[in-house]
């Protein structure tokens, strides 16, 4: 079977989780490096990746990599690749792309030139001087990082955090990617009990839901890579069959939600319902100045702040707040995640753990507080 070399970029933090996702896959030599995980792996890797990974934000395959300084060396990199065995004659494949701290600075201009050496390239290998554009996309990316060329073909279409359960949002949602990275911190398990009180849309309670019951991310939506004429389709219905037969429904998890906004309570649980986990994820309208966590809940929240919501001074009131009900009832443990720098102080108490994270171009900590001898702490 052919090997692919794959592209998952993720946000940066969650390296070490989307390294650990795919290799738990059966993924060849993974390797981790500043926002992306690289691994190999056959068209049922290429599925199976789309399918499972929870925290990587899509999966590309990396068709070459050289190095060019000059439009020339840029245009013939591309021009050997064999696209006609990847791309049909009638096939949509536009490009885009970025270019950092090289020769090339020009996007556009590399854009063009890219173009046009695929042009040429299934022009000559399908024999015919028209493309249409009109069949399947083929969505094409390149990278540009001091003069090193990445090109490759995205299989993911949608980002992968787009699960296909979230039809509607509060104002400023944390993305499912993210979340599941914080479900991962949290050591969710199947018989976990999960708490949020700031849920919004749901979307914390409903990944780590999704995880301790292994229900995989991508089951209810589709992918690019699924009409490429390359992968038989035989091969996304496997895997998706063994996805389904890989799902622990008997898991004793229990995820409970609250938010302030009757709104973002019944979107929750509409969201809920169409991931799969309606019967373990249960939501209530209540003010965080009323949570009181149960001794044996893992909390996971995204509390409003001031880039995200409202204003700098009532985010640190709502820290306070949260650092008091955690004081009068403490849960097994509390992972926080937020932009507010000055958030121990604002909590009341310095937490047991940090990990930065990014919620997209937002820098953020995420503050852990659980007893220090708990050997669930994370890794």
């Amino acid at each position: 079977m052919e090997k692919f070399h794959l592209i998952a970029p993720c946000y940066f933090g969650t390296e070490s989780t989307t390294a650990f996702e795919a290799r738990r896959l059966g993924a060849e030599n993974v390797q981790v490096t500043d926002g992306r995980v690289a691994f190999e792996g056959g068209v049922d890797m290429i599925a199976a990746a789309n399918l499972n990974l929870r925290c990587a934000e899509r999966v590309v395959i990396l068709l070459k990599t050289y190095t060019a300084t000059t439009f020339d060396e840029l245009f013939d990199g591309v021009y050997s690749i064999p696209w006609e065995e990847v791309i049909p004659a009638d096939a949509q494949f536009p490009v885009k792309g970025s270019s950092l701290s090289s020769q090339l600075s020009s996007v556009p201009a590399c854009q063009s030139i890219v173009k046009k050496a695929i042009v040429k390239r299934l022009m000559q290998g399908h024999k015919t001087s028209y493309l249409p554009e009109t069949g399947v996309l083929h969505k094409i990316r390149f990278s540009i990082r001091k003069n090193l060329v990445e090109i490759m073909l995205d299989t993911s279409g949608d980002g992968l955090h787009k699960r296909g359960y979230r039809r509607n949002s509060t104002m400023a949602p944390i993305k499912e990617t993210l979340a599941a990275a914080i479900a991962d911190l949290g050591r969710v398990r199947r018989d976990t009990l999960m708490m949020d009180p700031f849920c919004g849309s749901g979307t914390m309670v409903i990944e780590a839901a999704q995880k301790a019951l292994n229900i995989a991310p991508g089951l209810r939506r589709r992918f690019a890579a699924e009409q490429y004429s390359f992968i038989p389709t035989s091969v996304w219905a496997e895997q998706r069959e063994k996805c389904l037969s890989e799902t622990r429904l008997d898991a004793a998890f229990e995820g409970r939600g609250s938010d302030i906004d009757p709104a973002a309570v019944e979107l929750a649980t509409q969201n809920a319902k169409l991931a799969g986990v309606g019967e373990r994820c249960h939501f209530e309208v209540a003010d965080v100045r009323d949570f009181t966590a149960d001794p044996a809940a893992t909390v996971l929240t995204n509390p409003p702040y001031g880039e995200r919501l409202g204003s700098l001074d009532e985010a640190a009131q709502l820290a306070g707040v949260l650092g008091d009900r955690w004081k009068k009832a403490p849960g097994s443990g509390l992972y926080v995640i937020t932009a507010d720098m000055e958030f121990e102080t604002h909590f009341g108490t310095r937490a047991a753990r940090r990990r930065k994270l990014y919620n997209g171009m937002i820098p953020c900590q995420v503050y852990m507080y659980f007893d220090k001898k708990d050997t669930k702490k994370p890794r």
